[in-house]
């Protein structure tokens, strides 16, 4: 599989602990979203994503340890998307409860992290907001650090009401781990006070110790900016 990532998408950086989590072989290919004005408004990469965002999945590239012909591309776009595919294409290990109401509480956390926090402190609204509205640095910040702590103050209500300790649903890895730890990943780099959430707090450290979250890293990315 080849993923277009950019090491600091929070996105990407979900995608990434699925894949690794899976133990599913891949090649990242970057995308850049600053350098030479967005690498992501490249003509060549909105044929493989005309929205121009990461990460963007190419489930028929190739394994590279196998010699012959590449395959046609076959594009999954959205995080989302892309993780629930991996989830059913490559079940072992579950990061999914069995119990179908348990399910849904485990979606429930990713889509409070997915569409109601990332998405307003996404990279392109921050630079939407700051050129419409004249906003200075402190005003984006508190922009920023507002939807921060309106979702992680709901996600610490739902972890403590589930007795949560090492994982966001009882012992098992699930995707709400590989949602949750890129999104504290992002407050601590933007200077979030996080001691309101001692769940939150627990579980980050938890994961980030384990390979499939480490290795995902921003910072182990072969994009990293040097």
């Amino acid at each position: 599989m080849k993923l277009y990532s950019y090491f600091r998408s929070t996105a990407a950086y979900r995608v990434r602990i699925v894949l690794n989590l899976k133990q599913i072989n891949y090649t990242i290919v970057s995308v850049h979203l600053v350098r030479n004005g967005g690498e992501q408004h490249s003509v060549e990469y909105l044929n493989i994503n005309p929205q121009g965002l990461v990460p963007s999945l190419d489930i028929a590239a190739p394994n590279f340890d196998v010699v012959g012909p590449e395959s046609k591309p076959q594009i999954i776009t959205q995080s989302g998307a892309i993780i629930e595919y991996l989830e059913e294409a490559f079940p072992q290990p579950a990061l999914l409860p069995i119990n179908l109401t348990q399910r849904a509480y485990v979606r429930t956390l990713t889509q409070i992290i997915a569409c109601d926090m990332h998405p307003l402190n996404n990279l392109r609204v921050l630079h939407y907001i700051e050129e419409s509205f004249d906003c200075d640095d402190t005003e984006k910040m508190t922009w920023y650090h507002h939807w921060l702590t309106s979702g992680f103050a709901a996600i610490e209500v739902h972890l403590i009401s589930k007795g949560s300790s090492h994982y966001c649903y009882d012992d098992q890895l699930t995707i709400a781990d590989a949602y949750l730890i890129p999104q504290v990943y992002n407050a601590l780099r933007f200077k979030l006070d996080m001691t309101p959430y001692p769940a939150v707090n627990r579980i980050y450290q938890h994961c980030i110790q384990l390979p499939a979250f480490s290795d995902a890293a921003p910072e182990l990315q072969p994009d990293v900016d040097k």
